[in-house]
């Protein structure tokens, strides 16, 4: 359901089931509050109202991003197609705090990693965001493997991270001696966090809120008065259009839009500035934009990934989170301890089709675990974790990664796009932000601050 939208508009009780808007402090039959349904002309009217600045995607991207602008001073209307903040990608990961060692030198994956890893832990310090820097091992289980770790370590210094160290097996084992391998390297840097605690201190350290219900639905809405920044959920941006080079965008409830295959907009905004953070729906969301050529939006490409839990074990079998040597699509089957003392092993790599962009749109994929997924896990878990008993592993959570290369294709960057890129004045589009996103959240908030707002 739309929440209040801005300053100037309220919704109106009304017995028709399509909601009603009204112009508060202004005349709703003026050209400015009249506008036609969707990007057809000579249909109902609708209102529409200019903004500051609108977030599509209330991820820990689109959070940190919202943030950052409006401690800048911008308005800032966020919103998302599901009923709160995180429930997508940012709900479904390791929960890991990355060192920054993977990825190619001088790529956004690498420099927003490096810097975003700073930031995150500055920030869950400062705002006691329950973390721990237990380090990383990433282990090469046999001889074939050690160039692959000898690579890493060299990505590693290239990229800054710090504290990196070489061990052998022996000097691996006596840190860990469930853990089996014949070399490791030590990233000390690398740890775990919270993850929903982050997104939740990201609305509440930053913006002044008031919580309340509606049709059993969680809304959180800005104070007016106190902040600079307004939430809508259940709200659905349908397509955009440019217009006197500005982005106008059409929003509609998520509940219309996913009942009827063509859904009518309730409400067009006129921003100043549009980031798409979208997430797995970034590029279905780009395509609805007319007046951006698609020749600057690139192919999605969908790996599940899936998590199994250890069970029957008193303490966890390791201190440090183990790391294999990475596969195509992801970093291998790893083991995470969280807060908690849980014991995760994942994520594996599937890749996936999604049926169509609508689908994408509205995170319409299928996230079962598969128990007999485990059978491929005990094989690669034992490679450094010998004394995995069988039955152990029980059906944990599974996410979707949103990736802009596929099986067979090297790794792609991060892509963040701004009007130097596509010629839209005021759209900036970030496409592909897998892993590292979470570490590198707050760095790519801070890059789009500073390139983006004048």
């Amino acid at each position: 359901m739309l929440a209040c939208l801005g300053r100037k508009w309220t919704r109106l009780p009304t017995g028709n089931p399509k909601p009603t808007w009204k112009l508060v402090n202004g005349d709703a039959s003026s050209s400015r509050g009249r506008i036609a349904r969707g990007l057809s002309a000579g249909l109902e009217t609708i209102a529409k109202e200019r903004v500051d600045t609108v977030v599509i995607g209330a991820g820990v991207v689109g959070l940190a991003v919202a943030r950052e602008l409006s401690l800048r001073g911008r308005e800032v209307l966020i919103l998302d197609a599901a009923s709160s903040f995180g429930t997508v990608t940012s709900s479904r990961n390791s929960e890991v705090v990355h060192a920054g060692i993977y990825y190619p030198p001088n790529s956004l994956k690498a420099k927003f990693c490096v810097r975003g890893r700073e930031l995150l832990y500055r920030y869950c310090s400062e705002h006691e965001i329950p973390h721990r820097k237990i380090g990383k091992l990433i282990v090469a289980t046999g001889s074939s493997e050690i160039p692959k770790l000898d690579l890493l370590m060299h990505l590693g210094t290239q990229n800054g991270v710090s504290g990196l160290r070489m061990l052998e097996g022996f000097e691996a084992m006596r840190m860990e001696p469930q853990l089996r391998c014949v070399k490791a390297l030590l990233s000390p840097e690398s740890g775990i966090l919270d993850t929903h605690a982050l997104m939740l201190s990201l609305v509440e350290k930053s913006f002044d809120f008031m919580v309340y219900r509606d049709n059993k639905n969680l809304r959180l809405q800005g104070e007016a008065e106190n902040s600079h920044a307004t939430f809508s959920y259940n709200t659905v941006v349908l397509n955009g259009r440019v217009e006197e080079k500005k982005m106008h965008l059409f929003v509609a409830e998520t509940g219309s839009f996913e009942s009827r295959c063509e859904a009518e907009a309730q409400l067009e905004l006129i921003p100043d500035l549009v980031v798409n953070s979208a997430g797995l729906g970034a590029q279905a969301l780009a395509k609805r934009f007319h007046g951006l050529d698609h020749q600057f939006i690139p192919s999605s490409h969908y790996a599940r990934g899936c998590y199994f839990t250890l069970s029957g074990t008193k303490s966890p079998p390791f201190n440090k989170l183990v790391y294999p040597i990475p596969e195509e699509g992801g970093l291998g089957v790893h083991v995470t301890v969280d807060l908690n003392g849980l014991v995760k092993f994942g994520p594996d790599v599937e890749w996936i089709e999604c049926a169509d962009d609508q689908s994408s749109f509205l995170n319409k994929f299928d996230y079962r675990v598969n128990p007999q997924r485990a059978e491929k896990f005990y094989p690669e878990i034992r490679k450094y974790y010998p004394d995995l008993k069988d039955g152990s592993l029980e059906p944990g959570y599974s996410g979707i990664r949103p990736k802009l290369s596929g099986p067979k294709q090297p790794p792609a960057d991060f892509v963040i796009q701004g009007e130097e890129t596509h010629g839209v004045p005021g759209l900036v589009n970030l496409f592909g932000i897998e892993s590292p996103g979470l570490t590198s959240s707050l760095a790519i908030a801070e890059h789009i601050a500073n390139r983006f707002v004048r």
